[in-house]
């Protein structure tokens, strides 16, 4: 379910918030679903468990999940707005080519950004 690159740039915390939200917006964490404890996906995932709560944090800080007391996290309702995330990240990508576009970055140079930053991004 979660893969993590220890090789990666990208921070141990940042990949499960980017994984979690890529089960969210793809459908396979439904509103209501349970996210596994934090105990649990540490021991599975052979991480510290303060990365994973730190995750679960920024998580339910941007809405993607919530949690109640005693039962766990939870996907939240909100979490099920696949269209809305993608309009926002490509309005995201619009505005940033848009600066490399203003301060002369060559075009080349930005698609070659895009292309590492995605594929870093899907692992």
């Amino acid at each position: 379910m979660i893969q993590l690159d220890f090789q990666s740039r990208v921070p141990i915390y940042q990949q499960l918030i980017n994984s979690f939200t890529k089960l969210c917006v793809t459908g396979m964490l439904k509103p209501d679903d349970q996210l596994p404890s934090v105990r649990s996906l540490a021991v599975e995932l052979g991480i510290n468990p303060n990365t994973i709560q730190k995750a679960y944090q920024q998580l339910e800080s941007q809405g993607t999940i919530y949690s109640v007391v005693g039962k766990g996290s939870f996907a939240s309702a909100h979490a099920a707005r696949a269209p809305e995330l993608l309009k926002r990240a490509a309005e995201k990508l619009r505005l940033a080519a848009g600066e490399a576009a203003q301060i002369g970055l060559p075009k080349e140079e930005a698609l070659d950004a895009v292309k590492s930053a995605y594929e870093e991004g899907i692992k």
